[in-house]
């Protein structure tokens, strides 16, 4: 299997606002750079869609290191949140309902190809590629914000 490295970021101006995601991807030396946005969303859809879009793109199963900045994301894959959360029919142990179960639903797809383990850093705190992430999503928010 091959081992691929991903960094991924999301950011949101106003919550919900204009967004983006970014996202780095390293294999062998070789490294490539994803982003994309939505117009009105929220931080957790971009951390979320930086992740599944990243996974979206390997060509055959592989083995990954995720490396974020969110809690919600990292928690949720680490500790198998998502996983009860489907099971449960998308209820969390509180019984209240899951939020972005569409994007929990692709990204446990993604997960059963891939074999990702998580890496939690604090963000906005000088991590290379999560401050290079950082900035890819906040460029993506900002097209989004012109067009308001």
């Amino acid at each position: 299997m091959k081992k691929i490295e991903i960094f991924t970021d999301g950011a949101c101006s106003g919550n919900p606002g204009p967004g983006g995601w970014g996202a780095v991807l390293r294999y062998n030396g070789i490294e490539k750079r994803l982003s994309g946005g939505a117009p009105n969303t929220t931080n957790n859809r971009m951390e979320l869609t930086g992740v599944i879009e990243s996974l979206r793109v390997l060509k055959e199963p592989c083995e990954v290191l995720l490396t974020s900045d969110s809690k919600y994301v990292c928690d949720a894959i680490s500790k198998g949140w998502a996983k009860s959360w489907e099971k449960n029919g998308w209820k969390k142990a509180d019984k209240k309902p899951a939020l972005n179960t569409d994007l929990w639903g692709a990204l446990l797809r993604l997960l059963e190809i891939h074999r990702v383990s998580v890496h939690w850093v604090k963000g906005h705190a000088g991590h290379p590629e999560n401050e290079l992430c950082d900035r890819l999503a906040v460029q993506e928010s900002e097209k989004y914000k012109s067009l308001r």
